[in-house]
C-alpha cells in the first residue's frame, strides 16, 4: 500500500466519483468529524459525486440519502441503493430482491440470530438491528466489548454453514442470502442512476475503506484507498487497497479528499 501523496496528477484529474464506507471510514470511534461534512462537500464543489458503500441500515441509509451531501448510497453491504432527487421530492429505491423474498430471508435469519447468539459469548444482535431489511447484524465491538477474532470468524462460520453469505466488516458480522454484495448493487446503481458501465468507468472513481468486507471495491477500483486504520486488517484483505493515508477514519478521509483536489 502506498501513501495517497504518491497519487499522479494525471489520475487525480480523471476522478469524478467518489465511493466510500462509512463506519471507521468516516467515522472516528463511532462519531463523524466536522471535516467529514467539509470534505464530502468540497468534492461536489469540484463536481465529484460522492456515494456512501455502507453496511448500515435502510433506516440510517433513508436519513443519509436525505440529508448529506451525498449523490446516492448503497446500504446493507449491497442489498439496495437510495437515491434522494432533490428537485422532484422523491426518493428512489431499487432492491435486490422482492418484498416477500426478503420477509423469507428474515425467518432463515432468525434461526441464525439464535444459533449465534448461544454459540458464541459476548457478542450481540446490532443495535440497529430494527432498521434492517434484508440481513442480519451481530455486533462483535460496536457496543459490546471487542471480540477476538477467532469468535468473530467462528460467527461468520456460522452463517455460512446455514447457506449465508457473510463479511466481517470494522463492527459487525453481517449475513444475508443472495448473490450480492457491495459491488454487484453500485454496478446497478451506476447503470440505473448515472447512465455509466462502471466497467466502462471505474479508472474515474475511488473507493475509500477500511475492512474486509471492502475487498471486493478494494479488488476492482484501480484507484482504492485505505484509511490508516485498515492496518489492522492487513493479514485477512485478499486484495489490500493501492494507496492507504496516514490517518484514521475519517480524518484519513478527509486527508484523502485534499490529495485529490490539489491538482
Amino acid at each position: 500500500m502506498k501513501p495517497t501523496e504518491t497519487f499522479q496528477r494525471a489520475d487525480k484529474t480523471g476522478i469524478r466519483y467518489v465511493l466510500t464506507d462509512i463506519d471507521d471510514t468516516l467515522t472516528v470511534s463511532g462519531r463523524l468529524p466536522a471535516v467529514v461534512f467539509t470534505a464530502m462537500e468540497a468534492l461536489q464543489h469540484a463536481g465529484i459525486r460522492v456515494i456512501p458503500i455502507t453496511g448500515r441500515p435502510a433506516g440510517w441509509c433513508d436519513h443519509i440519502a436525505r440529508m448529506w451531501p451525498v449523490d446516492g448510497l448503497v446500504g446493507e453491504n449491497g442489498a439496495f441503493y437510495f437515491c434522494y432527487d432533490d428537485r422532484e421530492k422523491k426518493m428512489n429505491r431499487r432492491y435486490w430482491k422482492t418484498k416477500e423474498e426478503r420477509r423469507i430471508d428474515r425467518t432463515r435469519l432468525d434461526a441464525i440470530r439464535k444459533k449465534v447468539l448461544s454459540a458464541i459469548p459476548g457478542c450481540a444482535v446490532a443495535a440497529d438491528q430494527a432498521y434492517r431489511e434484508a440481513d442480519l447484524a451481530i455486533d462483535f465491538r460496536e457496543d459490546v466489548p471487542a471480540l477476538p477474532m477467532s469468535s468473530v470468524q467462528a460467527i461468520k462460520a456460522i452463517f455460512e454453514a446455514a447457506g449465508a453469505t457473510a463479511k466481517i466488516s470494522s463492527i459487525h458480522v453481517n449475513g444475508w442470502f443472495g448473490d450480492y454484495d457491495k459491488l454487484s448493487m453500485s454496478r446497478l446503481m451506476f447503470k440505473d442512476v448515472f447512465k455509466e458501465d462502471m466497467d466502462a468507468v471505474r479508472d474515474h472513481v475511488i473507493f475509500c475503506g477500511d475492512s474486509p468486507n471492502d475487498a471486493p471495491m478494494f479488488h476492482f477500483f484501480p484507484h482504492s484507498v485505505g484509511v490508516a486504520n485498515v492496518r489492522a486488517f492487513e493479514a485477512q484483505l485478499e486484495t489490500p487497497p493501492t494507496w492507504v493515508t496516514r490517518s484514521d477514519g475519517g480524518y484519513g478521509f478527509a486527508e484523502m479528499v485534499k490529495v485529490l483536489l490539489d491538482r
